[in-house]
């Protein structure tokens, strides 16, 4: 065996323990997203958030091996040995956990195993739920009034004889705020124990499930009424008990559970690159987002007509972009020819709206014709105001578009060429975003552009679309796509007054709180 042969034999990888966070995404540390974005493989459990494997590389391999009670996808020894394997190919190994891996998250034991085999790794530790979760339901652990010791305890009864048990006396009478982890199934244990040793029955305890994200939900009781509470509010799995006086302040200082969408199951389709405008707004609202892209932009593949306008863009009075992505993919070409600014210094600028006029200032350039209409018709009617007659018009946009535009302007004597720079393409589904509308109801289904409800309709998985269509509302950014919505089929409930993301968010909220 050669040298060479030899070190890619012997050539190992690094794994990564990294702590995922409670759910919500924002709460995920910035060295976790470094490595995820740059890791060849990604093994990952049901408490990490779907929104976080987005961030993975397009061709990093993803590998689900999350437990639910009595369902355990992969036992904990084939995971150590995934993570064994993996790293032993020489790939870069992020182990995705929920909260932090070593609070109740068997990182120690992962990394036992990877010291055994003399597999380099790193901790990267994420912000656990025991803290995470009571404070977005407005429960401080610990205040001067009323604690000032914590104890976080996991849930599980003592089932192997290797495993530590819980000194229940000094739980009861020694510590102020108690948190149990995984601890639901054995909740009337758990009341019981702590009564038993001493806890008054009337000490306050809550209940969060998905605590931080936009399925949180919580019950509060007492040690001798929190059983029965749960029973009837139909709480289940996954979340963690708090025991304490510390719960008297949530009435006072809960936060979370007051926005208005908290709960509600949003399908948004725009392109991944696009959807996070949206994303944020409805989050900021307590809306939980499934990004299913129906869609993606991707640029022309003969760029040789685009070239040649790039050398004559001097010529031009007016150019004309039409949607954020005409933006950014003539500019990719412009600065990709060894171009710059200074080309465009000839030619006035218009854009069909504000949110085209934002990505159009982000390469300093200020639009001379933003039209109160955010659509085409605005653009002619603005245009209407001109004096067109012999003005050359480039209109760097999408392969297929509405022809609305470049015949209105014809029509004033305009000289016009429209120029593909980008075209849209159907998109797949991702498999944990399929996973996450698996899981439960769909509340709306949000479309941004024709070709998003197109795409929808004609390549989403068909029993899937059909099921979410029965029970989901549909919600439409302005007229044209509402008109293709109705085209294809589908009524629609919601549409804002203006065509812009934010105006779309609004109008959700108005729908679902009158």
């Amino acid at each position: 065996m050669s040298s060479t042969a030899k070190q890619d034999k012997d050539k190992k990888g690094i794994v990564y323990l990294v702590g995922a966070g409670p759910g919500d995404p924002g709460l995920f540390t910035l060295k976790g997203m470094e490595v995820l974005r740059r890791a060849d493989v990604v093994v990952y459990d049901r408490l990490a958030s779907p929104r976080l494997l987005s961030q993975a590389r397009s061709d990093a391999e993803l590998i689900y091996v999350g437990k639910r009670i009595g369902c355990h996808a992969v036992r904990q020894h084939e995971i150590n040995q995934i993570l064994v394997d993996k790293a032993l190919e020489g790939k870069v190994v992020i182990r995705l956990k929920g909260g932090d891996p070593f609070i109740f998250g068997r990182g120690g034991e992962e990394a036992q195993v990877l010291a055994e085999h003399g597999i380099p790794f790193e901790i990267v530790p994420g912000v656990t739920s025991a803290i995470s979760v009571p404070a977005y339901a407005g429960i401080p652990l610990t205040h001067r009034s009323y604690t000032a010791s914590v104890a976080l305890i996991t849930g599980h009864r003592k089932v192997e004889e290797h495993e530590a048990d819980v000194d229940w006396e000094g739980l009861a009478k020694g510590v102020g705020t108690l948190v149990f982890l995984m601890g639901m199934t054995n909740l009337p244990n758990i009341t019981r124990k702590l009564v038993e040793y001493g806890r008054s029955p009337d000490t306050p305890v809550a209940v969060i499930r998905w605590g931080t994200t936009p399925m949180h939900r919580s019950v509060t009781g007492t040690l001798s009424t929190i059983v029965d509470r749960v029973k009837e509010a139909g709480l289940k799995p996954p979340a963690i008990i708090v025991v304490g006086d510390v719960i008297a302040l949530k009435p006072q200082i809960d936060w979370y559970e007051k926005r208005p969408l908290l709960g509600r199951r949003v399908v948004v389709t725009r392109t991944r690159s696009q959807a996070s405008d949206l994303v944020k707004l409805l989050e900021e609202r307590g809306a939980w987002c499934i990004e299913c892209p129906t869609i993606e932009t991707v640029a022309i593949a003969d760029q040789g007509e685009i070239d040649k306008v790039m050398g004559r863009l001097s010529s031009y009075d007016w150019i004309v972009f039409t949607s954020a992505n005409g933006v950014r993919f003539f500019m990719e070409r412009l600065f990709g020819a060894g171009k710059d600014l200074r080309s465009l210094a000839g030619a006035r600028i218009a854009v069909v709206g504000q949110a085209t006029a934002s990505v159009l200032r982000d390469y300093l350039l200020e639009p001379d014709l933003v039209p109160g209409d955010f659509r085409a018709e605005g653009l002619v009617e603005a245009f209407g105001k001109e004096e067109m007659a012999g003005r050359r018009v480039l209109i760097p946009r999408a392969r297929k578009a509405r022809e609305l535009l470049p015949e209105s302007l014809r029509e004033m004597g305009a000289e016009v060429e429209v120029l593909p720079v980008y075209e849209t393409i159907p998109a797949e589904l991702p498999s944990y975003s399929r996973d996450a509308l698996e899981e439960g109801p769909v509340d709306v289904v949000t479309f941004t552009s024709s070709s998003t409800v197109k795409n929808f309709m004609r390549h989403f998985p068909a029993q899937l679309r059909d099921r979410i269509l029965a029970e989901a509302k549909v919600c439409a950014i302005g007229p044209i796509t509402a008109e293709t919505c109705r085209k294809l089929g589908l009524d629609v409930d919601i549409m804002p007054e203006e065509s812009t993301i934010s105006a779309m968010a609004d109008a959700i909220e108005a729908h679902f709180t009158g």
